[in-house]
């Protein structure tokens, strides 16, 4: 999706995610969201059993970091939109009370998760949000997709790897 030539606007845009290690992919699904948004974002941030499962979950970035990253980059690409960030512990966070929200930016992978928002939104008498798709990143070229858990893996083998080093540096000593 190339949110700048999408005609269509709405006064309050939702997303949501961990936001860990800002990334290419994560920048393009805010960017989407501020360009969308005429008032606000609302950006739900993962946290604590939302991210029991993730892969290196002891290396993922306190919540308040995470939080200030996510707002300093709307704001750098929309200087006067609100900004709302709330952390979620459930897959819907405020997208199924927040009556004002009008559309939901989703990856192409994510987007199930959209359709469950709205079905909630329904049961709960809420209106549809229109769902808008941001295509993935691919890192340098590769066929994988640009992802925080591959900036806490290489995160994880560097502090191994210089484990290893002070370990072999105090033996020889």
């Amino acid at each position: 999706m190339d949110a700048a030539a999408t005609h269509h606007k709405f006064s309050a845009v939702v997303l949501g995610g961990t936001f860990d290690r800002l990334h290419s992919g994560h920048h393009l699904l805010l960017k989407a969201a501020a360009e969308l948004a005429e008032e606000r974002v609302v950006v739900g941030i993962s946290t604590g059993p939302m991210l029991i499962n993730k892969e290196f979950a002891h290396l993922i970035q306190p919540l308040d970091v995470r939080r200030a990253a996510v707002e300093k980059f709307i704001k750098s690409v929309k200087p006067g939109l609100q900004v709302q960030t709330e952390p979620i512990t459930d897959p819907f966070g405020p997208a199924i009370v927040d009556e004002g929200l009008e559309a939901i930016v989703v990856s192409e992978e994510t987007l199930k998760g959209a359709e469950a928002v709205n079905k909630k939104r329904a049961e709960k008498g809420l209106s549809q949000l229109q769902v808008e798709v941001v295509n993935l990143v691919l890192e340098n070229g590769c066929a994988e997709k640009v992802s925080s858990t591959i900036l806490r893996q290489r995160d994880a083998r560097q502090i191994q790897e210089k484990q290893d080093h002070d370990s072999l540096t105090v033996n020889k000593n």
